[in-house]
């Protein structure tokens, strides 16, 4: 018998990560409050990853804007 060396849930979770390469975290819903400009990544558990590894917390963050190019 075979077993993966992989868990199992990684391509589930993967499937509720959203990376969007530009974006606009906003803290406030009158987006007076910028917490950062350019790409992210929404993880699963709702924590928002930056590029230098640091994350956001879902009680920080307000919403999000996508920029489509």
């Amino acid at each position: 018998m075979v077993f993966s060396t992989e868990p199992a849930w990684d391509d589930a979770v993967d499937q509720f990560v959203k990376t969007y390469e530009n974006a606009i975290v906003y803290a406030d819903i009158d987006q007076e409050t910028v917490l950062h400009e350019g790409a992210v990544r929404v993880l699963a558990n709702g924590w928002v990853e930056l590029p230098t590894g640091r994350l956001l917390s879902p009680d920080a963050v307000h919403h999000i804007d996508t920029q489509m190019n």
